[in-house]
C-alpha cells in the first residue's frame, strides 16, 4: 500500500513564509511604533510657529542698570562669561566699555510673541517695565525699536508695537481646553540664548499665585529671560506666556507658571484699545472659607468668598453687604474659592449693576450692587482699643464687655462685644483681647447679656463659630470648648 504524503504547493508555502516575515518585522518594530506614538515630534511646529517669536532687549539711559534681584549660580555665571554671553540685567561684554552716563546700558532680556502681521507683540509687564528703550530681535536678525502701547502690572501683560508690515504671527489656542497631562513647549530667550526650544507637560491648572490670574504650572524648562514667551500645546497655538518660575538659585527647578491665554488676550485686547485695563470692583476685603468654617455655619462645602470688611462708602457697602457675609455667587455664576471673586468682578464692565448671592446667619439672599471702576486699594484704617484691666474668663474661655455708643459709631457697629480677656479654648482658636465678637453661631450678638446666655447654652461637644472684627477686618474663628 502505497503510504500517502500531504504536499503543499509551493506557491502557498511561499505565501506563509511572507507572511510569517511580515509578522516577525512587526513584532520588531513594536516598541519603536510606541515610541513614536507617546514622544512628539516638536520639528514641524518650531519651524512653524518659531520665526513669531521674539528677543526682547531693554535699555536704561544715564543710570547704570540693576541686576533685577536675580541669584545666578556661580557656574552658571562663569559658563556665560566664558561665551562672552550677556546675563539678564548684566552690562553685554560683547558691546564695549561704557562710552558715558548717557549711553544706553542693558537692562535686562525676554522674549514675546508676534500677535499679528503689522506688528503687535504681547510680552511681560515686568520685562519691559522702567525701560527707556526697547529693542525686539526676530530670529532673522532684523531689529526694532518698539514702542510701548500699554502694561498691566496685576496680570503681568504688557503690548508693544513694531512699526513694520508682513511679520510672521503666532495663532491662539484656547487655554480652558488645555488638560493636565497634555505636551507643551516653550520657546524664549533663556538666559539670552535666543529662540531656544524646551518642552514638558501641563503639571497643574488654576494655581492661584496672583490676584487676578489662575496660572498654569509645567515642568517645561524656564529660565530668565523666558519670561512673556509663549506657551504652545501639539498644534502650535499659543494657550499661555511663560511668566514666573519657583526657584531657590534663580534656574530653573522643575516648577514653572504659565498665564493662561484666554486672560491675556481680554487683557491685551484692552491695552490696544485704551492704553490699559478697565477693571470693576465693589470694594470689599475677602478671605477663603475653610472646611470647618463652613461645616459650623451651615454652609455645607467650603466655597465662596467671605467678606471680612466692606469700604465704607464703597459699592457693596452701599448695596448692604455686610462684614461676616459669605458671597457665593455673582450673576448666578458660582464662586467657587475666594479667588475667583476678584477676577469675576474684575472683568464686570463699570457701571453694571451685578446681582450678589451671599450666606448671612444661616440663609441666602440676594444683594444687587453697581460695579464701580477698579482704584488704587485704600490703606485700612485700625481702631484703637482702649486699655482696661482683665476681668475674670468667663464660658468658652472669654472675658467680654459692651461696647460703647462712640465705639459702635466709629466701627459703624450696630452691636458686638469687646474680648477683655482671652484663655483656654478660645485662645487656642486664634482670639486675642481687643477682638469684637459680632456673632456666634450665626446668631448677631448685641450685648454681654446675651452672649453669656448663647456662650452658656452651646454645646460643650461641638465647635462654636464666632465672627471676630479685628481691626477693620472681619473673618470665622472656630472655638472647640472639649479640646
Amino acid at each position: 500500500m502505497r503510504s500517502s504524503v500531504l504536499r503543499v504547493p509551493s506557491a502557498a508555502r511561499a505565501r506563509a513564509l511572507w507572511l510569517g516575515l511580515l509578522l516577525l518585522a512587526a513584532l520588531a518594530s513594536w516598541p519603536a511604533l510606541l515610541r513614536a506614538q507617546t514622544l512628539p515630534d516638536f520639528t514641524e511646529l518650531v519651524e512653524r510657529v518659531g520665526p513669531a517669536v521674539v528677543n526682547i532687549r531693554t535699555l536704561e539711559r544715564g543710570r547704570q542698570a540693576a541686576a533685577g534681584g536675580v541669584e545666578v549660580d556661580p557656574n552658571v555665571e562663569e559658563f556665560f562669561r566664558r561665551f562672552g554671553i550677556p546675563l539678564p540685567g548684566r552690562p553685554d561684554p560683547r558691546r564695549g566699555p561704557r562710552g558715558g552716563d548717557e549711553e544706553p546700558q542693558q537692562r535686562g532680556v525676554g522674549s514675546g510673541f508676534i500677535l499679528s502681521a503689522d506688528g503687535y507683540v504681547m510680552t511681560n509687564a515686568h520685562v519691559v517695565e522702567g525701560a527707556d528703550e526697547v529693542l525686539v530681535t526676530l530670529t532673522d536678525k532684523r531689529e526694532f525699536k518698539a514702542r510701548i502701547v500699554g502694561t498691566d502690572r496685576r496680570t503681568d501683560i504688557a503690548v508693544v508695537k513694531l512699526e513694520a508690515t508682513g511679520l510672521p504671527f503666532v495663532r491662539i489656542g484656547d487655554s480652558d481646553r488645555l488638560k493636565v497631562g497634555e505636551w507643551v513647549v516653550a520657546i524664549g530667550s533663556p538666559f539670552g540664548l535666543e529662540n531656544t526650544v524646551t518642552a514638558g507637560i501641563v503639571s497643574a491648572k488654576q494655581r492661584d499665585t496672583g490676584d487676578y490670574l489662575p496660572f498654569i504650572q509645567t515642568d517645561v524648562a524656564i529660565n530668565p529671560g523666558n519670561s512673556g514667551g509663549p506657551l504652545l500645546n501639539l498644534k502650535g497655538e499659543v494657550v499661555g506666556i511663560n511668566s514666573q518660575i519657583f526657584s531657590r538659585s534663580g534656574g530653573y527647578m522643575g516648577i514653572a507658571f504659565a498665564i493662561p491665554i484666554a486672560d491675556a488676550m481680554r487683557v491685551s485686547e484692552q491695552l490696544r484699545t485704551n492704553g490699559r485695563v478697565i477693571r470693576g470692583r465693589i470694594g470689599v476685603q475677602i478671605a477663603p472659607v475653610t472646611k470647618e468654617v463652613a461645616e459650623s455655619i451651615g454652609l455645607g462645602k467650603p466655597s465662596g468668598a467671605l467678606v471680612q470688611n466692606a469700604e465704607a462708602g464703597g459699592p457693596a457697602d452701599k448695596a448692604g453687604i455686610e462684614a461676616g457675609d459669605i458671597i457665593t455667587k455673582v450673576d448666578g455664576k458660582t464662586v467657587e474659592k475666594s479667588g475667583d471673586l476678584p477676577r469675576m468682578i474684575g472683568n464686570t464692565r463699570p457701571g453694571t449693576k451685578t446681582t450678589l448671592q451671599v450666606f448671612r446667619r444661616g440663609n441666602t439672599k440676594d444683594i444687587t450692587v453697581t460695579v464701580a471702576e477698579f482704584e488704587a486699594d485704600k490703606p485700612l484704617r485700625r481702631t484703637g482699643d482702649p486699655s482696661s484691666p482683665p476681668p475674670p474668663k468667663g464660658a468658652l474661655g472669654l472675658s467680654v464687655a459692651d461696647l460703647s455708643d462712640a465705639q459702635k459709631r466709629e466701627m459703624r457697629l450696630r452691636g458686638g462685644v469687646r474680648v477683655e480677656a482671652v484663655d483656654g479654648a478660645a485662645a487656642r482658636a486664634g482670639l486675642r483681647e481687643g477682638d469684637v465678637i459680632l456673632s456666634m453661631d450665626n446668631t448677631e450678638i448685641s450685648d454681654v447679656k446675651q452672649f453669656n446666655q448663647l456662650a452658656q447654652k452651646a454645646d460643650k461637644a461641638k465647635a462654636v463659630s464666632v465672627l471676630v472684627r479685628r481691626g477693620e477686618a472681619v473673618n470665622y474663628l472656630v472655638i472647640k470648648p472639649g479640646r
